[in-house]
Order: C-alpha cells, then sequence, then structure tokens
C-alpha cells in the first residue's frame, strides 16, 4: 500500500505544502495555513484507512479524500489570489494535486457501477 504511486504522490505533495503554508504570514498562519494543514493530513489519513479498509468502508473514504482534494484546490486558489502562494508555487501545487487526483479517481473507479 505504502508503495502506491497515490501514497509517494501524495506524501510528496505533502512534504511541499506543509512548509509552504507554515511560511505564510502571521496574520494567517493560525487560520488559512492551519486549516490547509489540517484538510491535507485529514486526507492523507483517509488514504491509509481506505488502504487498510473494504467494501462501501473504502469507498466512503475515498469519496471523503476525493472531497477534501478538492477542498485544498480551493484553497490553494484562494491563497494564490490573496498573495500568500505566488503563481509558480500555485501551478506547482496544481501539479501535484492534479496528479494526486488521477491517481485516486482511478482508485475510485474500481467502485462505480
Amino acid at each position: 500500500m505504502n508503495e502506491s504511486p497515490l501514497f509517494t504522490r501524495t506524501y510528496d505533495f505533502l512534504m511541499w505544502l506543509v512548509p509552504q503554508v507554515q511560511k505564510f504570514p502571521r496574520v494567517h498562519r493560525f487560520t488559512l495555513a492551519e486549516h490547509i494543514q489540517r484538510l491535507a493530513l485529514e486526507f492523507q489519513d483517509n488514504l491509509v484507512a481506505a488502504g487498510k479498509s473494504a467494501g462501501d468502508a473504502r469507498r466512503d473514504l475515498l469519496k471523503e479524500a476525493d472531497i477534501q482534494l478538492e477542498q485544498l484546490r480551493h484553497w490553494a486558489r484562494f491563497s494564490r489570489d490573496n498573495g500568500l502562494f505566488t503563481v509558480n508555487q500555485y501551478e506547482h501545487a496544481a501539479r501535484m494535486m492534479a496528479e494526486v487526483g488521477r491517481l485516486l479517481g482511478a482508485w475510485l473507479k474500481q467502485f462505480s457501477g
């Protein structure tokens, strides 16, 4: 499970994201930055839990992770629009989230029918 590309790419994304949001100005560090970090960590937690689950529980965890990834996309854009991420940082984050999203989508597709 931990060697899956989804887990590897998610880990890489978290390793990049957490230090970036910790650099937010103090006024945003304890609200927006903390929210983004918590959301990203919960996303990772749901992936791990899904990897250890089966059936409906797995599907539900993956759907929750998909929602959290979409929320992260919105908060990254909000951060860019408010000058907290540079355009390059935002583009990097968007590319990483797109890749994670494709991998998550492939896993979710197993449950569509």
